[in-house]
């Protein structure tokens, strides 16, 4: 029964603006973090491929550019989404 009354109290808080907009900011923290460590392994694993067939540099580089910027508009997506999601609350 405690625990009902604790509730009751809590819900006009958990519904507030406040929560969504810290949800939102979560959000963007995730896409930011996804997006670095996306970047950084496609970095790395291009220069361990250059490394074992430099021959290949070229088309590795071009492969790992197009790459990056797949992920960077992935990223970008993600944080306007949150943008709108969090100014229509």
């Amino acid at each position: 029964m405690q625990m009902l009354t604790m509730l009751a109290q809590v819900a006009p808080v958990v519904s507030d603006k406040g929560v969504g907009i810290g949800g939102a900011v979560i959000g963007f923290g995730l896409a930011a973090i996804g997006a670095g460590r996306g970047i950084g392994q496609i970095g790395g694993q291009a220069c361990e491929g250059i490394a074992r067939q430099p021959e290949a540099a070229g088309r590795i580089g071009t492969n790992m550019l197009i790459a990056a910027a797949l992920v960077e508009g992935v990223a970008f997506g993600a944080i306007v989404f949150g943008f709108l999601l969090a100014h229509s609350l």
